[in-house]
């Protein structure tokens, strides 16, 4: 029986893993979770919520994207994100950056010491409520529209505390 080498640290349970199921030629689908944290802390929290970081190869990070609108502003970001996620990791990790159309699973439900949230303050009314559905009538981007609406909402919410205040 041959003598192994001896290591000078312990490999981790996940490299151990990775490298038998490629020795096996089993196709596997982890994504480093040191990568996840990394590419969240460089990208910001809205890009990390349509974007999923695969996997990364010489020096490529391959980064699944939700739709072609991201990933045309991605391809703008490319060399800020890189200098970022390098400069996070301490080490010239990546060298360039592969983005793909795919699905993004959705992210896990919020963690129960996250705050709970918070009720709105006062109902508006209905010519506030009929302002904002005309106001809000041209545009087709769903997402978009509800945090418009949330924003007139809380300006509404925001002058009527105001003048109240004043006592107007």
């Amino acid at each position: 029986m041959r003598k192994r080498a001896s290591q000078s640290k312990p490999e981790l349970v996940g490299e151990i893993l990775l490298k038998v199921l490629k020795k096996k030629n089993i196709p596997h689908t982890a994504t480093d979770r040191r990568l996840l944290d990394l590419w969240k802390r460089a990208v910001g929290p809205q890009i990390a919520a349509r974007t999923l970081p695969e996997t990364l190869k010489r020096g490529t990070l391959y980064v699944r994207v939700s739709a072609t609108v991201w990933l045309h502003q991605l391809q703008f970001l490319k060399e800020e994100i890189l200098r970022k996620f390098n400069e996070l990791s301490g080490k010239e990790e990546i060298r360039s950056l592969f983005f793909s159309i795919g699905e993004i699973p959705s992210p896990p439900p919020e963690a129960a010491d996250s705050p709970p949230a918070v009720p709105d303050p006062a109902p508006l009314r209905k010519r506030d409520r009929d302002m904002m559905r005309e106001s809000l009538d041209a545009v087709r981007d769903p997402e978009l529209r509800k945090i418009l609406e949330r924003v007139m909402a809380r300006e509404i919410r925001f002058r009527r505390e105001r003048d109240k205040r004043k006592g107007l």
